[in-house]
């Protein structure tokens, strides 16, 4: 089977070709064209990032990606295509909340045959609504197009079924078996971490595409903590690398260990989290320590750094083996873009010498953040489990806050 999926929750703009095939047992995934931009230097400015300013981006750039991601795969083939009018009204119809989309869609169409492709995939939440609403018009009016099925994907499944591809470099045309101890199949009961700017949750896995979730965060996300622990120190966004730069070179050069932060719920008899009270007391220790305008050293921002990460770390291991204790797991995934934090990464892949029988599964760094070729891996397996969707005609719609 060959997905095109789209990828536009927050400041990603992402397209990609798979094809994917054999049982959710066992399943191979071939990235047939990938293509990403990243938004993060325009939303610098802003310290975070701005829905609307992401929306304008996406639809800019969603054209280009797509003909990089096809070109990719030898399915751009130029051509001159001509449609009735009442398709073209009907996409731009679809396209009409886009800034400037439909007219780049329409010239774009004109000029491309239909690609071999069996599915179109879209994310439709959870993230920012502006964003997803981009990408939803998007993947609907490519599938009025070439009249090929468009399936919506939960964003947080996708970043589960990040562990199945083992991509280390961005090669296109390279396949990726599940055969080997860091890509095997998983194996159920599952306990996924999910941990991201936008979430933090414990979710429980019996099988594909059942899943519990066991506990969340009450306020701030782990991601979201980080920024907003950066800002205070004066870091640049986004500041989860900011701030895991500042707690390595604490540690490499063995910096006193001046700052006491608590570890926000965990001795609480729940899986839930809570990183608000964390940031607040960063702040506080900011203000009771450098006063008079008197602001931290680069040593004294590495050991507050050092401090809060290492909480961090308390609070998600510490609730992950009570998750892990009361499911008796046999595997556990730790997924979403805050994993491309070293501490946190090296942390988790020690559990493996913890729970004997465990196996431990963490996305290559590539695969971590934010991308399409995570969105139609879950594609694959929905599909697989509920072919029934795609005879789904219903309006798509995005869904900010959506949940597994």
């Amino acid at each position: 089977m060959k997905i095109l999926s789209i990828e536009t929750s927050c400041d990603e703009t992402a397209v990609s070709i798979i094809e994917a095939e054999g049982k959710l047992e066992s399943p191979s995934f071939k990235v047939l064209g990938n293509a990403l931009f990243s938004q993060i230097d325009i939303h610098k400015e802003y310290g975070g990032v701005f829905p609307m300013l992401a929306k304008r981006e996406h639809a800019k750039n969603l054209i280009p990606l797509l003909k990089k991601a096809l070109t990719e795969a030898n399915m751009f083939i130029s051509c001159d295509i001509s449609h009735d009018n009442e398709k073209w009204d009907e996409i731009k119809k679809i396209l009409q909340r886009e800034d400037n989309l439909a007219e780049d869609f329409v010239e774009f169409a004109k000029k491309c045959e239909k690609p071999s492709i069996d599915v179109i995939s879209v994310t439709y939440g959870p993230g920012l609504a502006p964003a997803l609403w981009v990408g939803i018009s998007f993947a609907e009016a490519l599938g009025k197009l070439w009249n090929v099925p468009v399936v919506p994907v939960n964003h947080m499944e996708g970043h589960i079924f990040s562990v199945l591809v083992n991509r280390e470099d961005e090669i296109s045309n390279f396949q990726f078996p599940i055969s080997n101890k860091n890509t095997d199949a998983i194996q159920f009961p599952a306990i996924a971490l999910l941990i991201s700017g936008g979430h933090t949750e414990l979710v429980k896995m019996e099988a594909w595409g059942k899943y519990e979730i066991l506990g969340a965060t009450l306020d701030d996300a782990v991601g979201e903590a980080f920024d907003k622990t950066a800002r205070m120190l004066g870091l640049p966004y986004p500041g989860g690398p900011e701030i895991s730069r500042l707690a390595e070179f604490a540690r490499t050069q063995n910096l006193p260990h001046t700052a006491k932060l608590p570890r926000p719920m965990i001795h609480s008899d729940n899986l839930n989290f809570s990183f608000s009270g964390l940031k607040t007391s960063v702040l506080y220790y900011l203000r009771d320590n450098f006063v008079d305008g008197n602001p931290p050293s680069q040593e004294q921002k590495a050991d507050i750094a050092r401090e809060f990460e290492d909480s961090v770390v308390d609070v998600l291991a510490s609730k992950t083996r009570k998750a892990l204790d009361d499911t008796s797991a046999k595997t556990l995934i730790i997924a979403g873009g805050v994993i491309a934090n070293k501490k946190i990464r090296s942390v988790f892949t020690e559990f493996e010498k913890e729970y004997s029988e465990l196996t431990v599964k963490i996305p290559t760094n590539p695969m971590a953040t934010d991308n399409a070729i995570m969105i139609a891996c879950a594609t694959y397996s929905n599909i697989t489990l509920h072919p029934e969707i795609l005879k789904n005609s219903n309006k798509i719609i995005a869904t900010g806050n959506l949940k597994l």
